[in-house]
């Protein structure tokens, strides 16, 4: 018998609920891998079932392989050749390349990411004469990912389980007009994006019931993991593929659905039942991460929440340190706070890497950086550019990928003349009209110019462009032999990087850039060589297509197998689920930072989210929170005065203290009160010493100055206009020449308070 004595109750029963639909509901920090990876266990150990009729799906790859390790490790001397511990794009790609001419692609069709995504949609914009300025190339992308996070493929209004979503697609739109166009060169190009491999996966299912069917007989049991992050595309699969045996464990936390923005559907989690009506339900509300002042705050914050299935977390943890609210006066201060708490933390005995540092949006770093690289502190930022994006590396990979697969017009389009080799932009638009023309793919056709220059004669190519073709065509074709008769992909691309000219015109130009680009490509000969050592350890044949699709399924790799065991993280709120840290800073927390504007701007459900996304940002902290905020912030190149966050206002005062940095501490019951719409915080006498706002044009109306004008000058009820903040009706001023501050209320109904001489106004008549 199987020894589950580590496990808490719930979770034993978790494990051992084996047959049927369930859902594990696992709250933050509850053990819910460690129930999962008991749970495949024991299907394997106690209910005997085959490793042949498992499938586990998480979202990363990472994920997947940790999981796949504890798996391994627990259940040494059992067949687990067969497990299927994988992602959801992973277990779908692999899916498609055995049954791909089923829907009209061949076995080694290319998988385009999001900036191939981007140039296919700037091709089909040219072509039709749109200009971006009219629709922006990243408006196409948002919609073709939004149709296919739904599910659809063209032609699914034929079957019943999809006709709903069919119903939900305009199909007059225009931007559904250049869909279609997308889809039709994404084919003709042997290629699939993201999306595509899920949705080909579904139209496959459809289309060939006697092929989903021989994958129900196989995956008799289904587990999911992070079950709140599925699409609608993701549950349609998961739905199709359990409809036989209805053994599927989903396993996730609707409170911490935090990625609608990329098409996760909390609806999935939440209306479960409706679909598996006959599901067994499991809570895991034991938290063994965090301190109990952490939990019981970040719950009384979540509590607020409607859209919630209702948990009731709790830790047998100490009631732990309480949490620091910092005030501080501007984001300079603040970042100067952070700094100088770190090096307190470390003076202490922290390691750099206990601590990390939360904001919500990418561009708040800046400021922070700056500081920790005064005092010298090494940080780590994570989710920064990633090695695959750089645009060295994105080109050499362009050329495996034409290598592979010859029909890939767009890696063809941005090699071509990579390095320059005369093949302009005219000579180029001409071949691939000509390819169109004749229904071939753009290397297809630049074969057959080289191969038959008399018959494209009316092409009109030059000598010098046609010698560049010819030389071009002799490396692809040189080193598709290489691969063909199974060379290492380390020498096919250490000859492309020879022979294409690509390293000799680096190493010509004499430049850091240039230098460090150097260096880049020799780091991706290595990546090709450890990938070819992990392929003969696990007795597979390396090839460029597996190393392909190894990087681009897995395109955050670079930042995953780095291991945080020196510097202070840094990274977004959203970057941060799944990790923990013992001391978390999270900063930003202003009213339209955090939560955004455009969270404030679109209603309850998305305000929601927010808040859910800053109770992922509480929990990730194991033994001290500290929550910043400041009382101005330069944001789109200028100085705003933000109220604090609200979510700030939804902790219990027993849970927190006040602290100001950088000026005189206010009472926080007075500042932390519930607000109107009427009321306005007095910070006091302390105002953030920032650059006054940029002059308005001062043609048409007055500015007054506290410096120059008294404080009668603007008398309560006078109309003026902010530059910011617009019309407003000034309420009362206190305090006389530089120290004077004015209360103005703004017709959108919010009351500010300003230091006057940092706030440019204009009287109205």
């Amino acid at each position: 018998m199987m020894n589950l004595d580590y496990l808490n109750e719930v979770q034993r029963e978790a494990v051992k609920c084996t047959d049927g639909p369930m859902m594990i509901l696992a709250g933050a920090g509850s053990g819910k891998t460690r129930t999962l990876v008991s749970k495949i266990e024991y299907l394997l150990k106690e209910k005997k079932i085959p490793s042949y009729n498992i499938l586990a799906m998480t979202f990363s790859n990472r994920a997947a392989r940790e999981m796949r390790e504890r798996i391994q490790s627990l259940s040494e001397g059992m067949p687990l050749s067969q497990l299927l511990v994988t992602t959801f794009h992973s277990f779908c790609a692999r899916l498609l390349r055995t049954e791909a001419n089923y829907i009209g692609l061949s076995r080694n069709f290319s998988i385009y990411d999001d900036s191939e995504m981007i140039s296919v949609i700037k091709n089909i914009l040219n072509r039709r004469g749109i200009s971006q300025k009219e629709i922006h190339p990243q408006e196409i992308k948002y919609y073709i990912n939004l149709v296919k996070n739904k599910g659809y493929f063209k032609g699914c209004a034929d079957y019943e389980v999809f006709a709903k979503i069919d119903d939900e697609i305009d199909k007059d739109d225009l931007f559904y007009e250049i869909y279609e166009e997308y889809e039709r060169e994404l084919h003709t190009s042997n290629a699939v994006d993201f999306g595509g491999l899920i949705v080909g996966v579904l139209e496959l299912f459809a289309k060939h019931p006697k092929i989903l069917e021989r994958y129900q007989k196989r995956f008799k049991y289904l587990l999911v993991d992070e079950y709140q992050d599925t699409n609608r595309a993701q549950f349609l699969f998961v739905l199709l593929l359990s409809e036989v045996h209805k053994n599927i464990c989903v396993v996730g936390d609707e409170d911490q659905s935090i990625y609608s923005w990329r098409g996760a559907d909390i609806n999935n989690i939440l209306d479960f039942e409706n679909y598996f009506p006959e599901y067994q339900y499991f809570k895991l509300e034991q938290n063994y991460r965090s301190s109990k002042n952490i939990i019981d705050a970040a719950s009384h914050v979540i509590n607020q929440n409607r859209m919630r299935k209702g948990k009731v977390m709790w830790t047998d943890n100490q009631g732990g340190e309480i949490i620091e609210v910092i005030e501080c006066l501007d984001d300079t201060t603040e970042a100067k706070f952070i700094t100088e708490k770190i090096l307190e933390l470390v003076d202490s005995g922290v390691p750099y890497s206990k601590i990390a540092i939360f904001y919500r949006n990418n561009s708040q770093s800046r400021v922070i950086e700056d500081s920790l690289r005064k005092f010298r502190i090494p940080y780590k930022i994570v989710g920064g550019i990633k090695f695959y994006d750089r645009k060295e590396i994105k080109d050499l990979l362009s050329y495996m990928k034409l290598i592979t697969n010859d029909k890939d017009s767009l890696s063809l389009s941005r090699i071509i003349n990579s390095p320059a080799r005369g093949i302009g932009a005219v000579s180029l638009r001409k071949l691939e009209t000509e390819a169109i023309k004749n229904q071939l793919s753009l290397y297809e056709l630049i074969k057959d110019v080289v191969n038959q220059k008399d018959h494209y004669s009316h092409l009109k190519v030059s000598s010098k462009v046609f010698s560049a073709l010819s030389e071009f065509v002799e490396l692809i074709e040189s080193v598709k032999l290489m691969e063909k008769n199974e060379d290492l992909p380390s020498h096919c691309y250490e000859k492309i990087l020879e022979d294409s000219g690509y390293l000799g015109n680096l190493k010509s130009v004499k430049s850091y850039e240039n230098m460090a680009r150097i260096e880049n490509l020799k780091e991706l000969l290595s990546g090709i060589r450890q990938f070819e050592m992990a392929c003969i350890s696990n007795k597979e044949k390396p090839t460029l297509s597996l190393f392909l699709e190894s990087i681009t399924l897995d395109n955050s790799s670079a930042s995953e197998e780095e291991e945080y065991t020196d510097p202070v993280v840094l990274m977004t709120v959203h970057s941060s689920k799944g990790l923990e840290y013992e001391y978390v800073i999270v900063s930003g927390l202003e009213e339209n930072l955090f939560p955004s504007a455009m969270s404030l701007d679109e209603g309850e459900d998305r305000l929601e989210e927010e808040r859910r996304l800053f109770y992922v940002a509480m929990t990730r902290a194991m033994k001290k929170l500290y929550l910043s905020f400041s009382k101005g912030r330069l944001l789109w190149g200028k100085v705003q005065f933000q109220d604090p966050s609200r979510f700030l206002f939804e902790i219990p005062e027993e849970y927190y203290t006040w602290k100001a940095f950088g000026g005189r501490k206010k009472n926080p019951k007075k500042i932390l009160k519930k607000k109107t719409e009427d009321s306005y915080i007095d910070y006091g006498d302390e105002f953030s010493q920032v650059a006054p706002e940029e002059d308005f044009d001062s043609s048409s109306s007055t500015r007054y100055n506290a410096s120059s004008q008294g404080a009668d000058l603007l008398a309560s009820g006078l109309a003026v206009r902010h530059s910011l903040y617009g019309e407003g009706v000034v309420v009362r001023t206190e305090g006389y020449g530089t120290n004077e501050k004015v209360t103005i209320k703004f017709k959108q109904g919010t009351t500010k308070k300003f230091l006057r001489k940092y706030t440019p106004l204009e009287v109205l008549e």
